[in-house]
């Protein structure tokens, strides 16, 4: 087995072929569009949303009639759905615990 070949092309230039190569991939931009849509929509779903996409996202992955193909869409989607549930969870955290801070604290005088 030879070694593979080197390059001499810039980084620059591979980076332009690639995106031109993709743009001549029929539907390429359309996917892309679509999931910067769906993206956007997973954004403005409630954390019970989320989350329960997020288990329906898993079980398919777990499906036994699963194919090969339709993994890794289902990976990305609920890894989107889980990194929206732990923003959304941030959210809150910090949320509480600035409340917390401009809260006074209670007084403690035995009755």
């Amino acid at each position: 087995m030879s070694p593979p070949r080197k390059s001499n092309r810039s980084p620059e230039s591979e980076s332009k072929e690639s995106s031109a190569e993709q743009k001549r991939i029929p539907g390429r931009t359309q996917a892309t569009d679509q999931d910067q849509e769906w993206q956007a929509d997973v954004a403005r779903l409630s954390f019970q949303e989320a989350r329960t996409a997020l288990e329906l996202s898993l079980g398919q992955l777990q499906a036994a009639d699963l194919e090969v193909e339709a993994m890794a869409g289902h990976y990305r989607r609920a890894l989107t759905y889980l990194e929206h549930c732990e923003s959304v969870l941030t959210q809150v955290e910090q949320e509480v615990i600035e409340w917390d801070q401009d809260r006074p604290a209670p007084s403690r005088t035995k009755p």
